[in-house]
């Protein structure tokens, strides 16, 4: 089997796969967490938590961009295969073909970064590139042999992962504030009780005692009301339906 052969498999299985990414990261943080006790980062807690927070926020809002202005027939949250019954150019995929995994690096980086070991970090990052490159490189051969020259014309000019914000342009379809709260409400919940996991282990490593900083209370107090809330909507009623999306 040819090499392009071998990384389209391993991408399109990895992409069938990507959401248990996290289950992965869970286990190896712990682990981190007490082995490097002695050697974590030591700094004020709220600064660096809210520095944290702002990275993975800063993924989250790049995923907003996508899902708000994202049109009928993509990928998404789809696990069983590619799809693709357009090729969305416009809107942040003016500036960058993988907008979806740029922010999902962003908001494990930031919870990432919490941890507060160093290696730990650059082994995240050498693995996450490792991982969504193989299904980059999937999801691009799929779009090729599917819109051909359409797609080359704007992948040429288009970075993949590294945004070129002068190329902008705006979406044909307008943002839908409705498609987000439906579809990203999980992965900020996620965000939360990642951060106040992390932080309710390092104060149980470092400080021998099961505790929550009160920032992480109240954050998770807040971010539980919007789960439930959110996902009653969807669950029981449809003022979170968007028609065509």
């Amino acid at each position: 089997m040819s090499l392009t052969r071998e990384l389209r498999n391993a991408g399109n299985m990895l992409f069938r796969h990507r959401s248990y990414l996290p289950v992965v990261l869970y286990p190896l943080a712990t682990l981190v967490l007490f082995i490097e006790r002695e050697a974590l980062i030591q700094l004020s807690d709220v600064p660096w938590s809210l520095a944290c927070l702002a990275i993975s926020f800063l993924g989250l809002f790049i995923r907003i961009l996508v899902i708000g202005y994202v049109p009928k027939g993509t990928s998404g949250r789809n696990t069983h295969g590619q799809v693709a019954e357009t090729l969305n150019t416009r809107g942040i995929y003016s500036i960058v073909r993988h907008p979806l995994y740029l922010g999902n690096f962003f908001m494990w980086l930031g919870i990432i970064l919490y941890v507060g070991s160093i290696w730990f970090t650059l082994v995240c990052i050498l693995l996450f590139w490792i991982y969504y490159e193989r299904i980059m490189f999937a999801e691009e051969a799929f779009l090729k042999d599917k819109f051909g020259n359409a797609y080359t014309d704007w992948s040429k000019d288009t970075p993949a992962i590294f945004p070129r914000f002068r190329a902008w342009k705006s979406a044909h379809v307008p943002f839908s504030v409705k498609n987000v709260l439906k579809r990203e409400y999980n992965g900020f919940f996620a965000v939360v009780v990642s951060f106040v996991y992390v932080n309710a282990l390092r104060n149980y490593v470092l400080d021998q005692q099961i505790s929550l900083d009160k920032l992480w209370l109240y954050a998770l107090g807040i971010a539980f009301i919007i789960f439930i809330t959110l996902r009653s909507l969807k669950k029981y009623t449809r003022f979170l339906h968007v028609e065509g999306r």
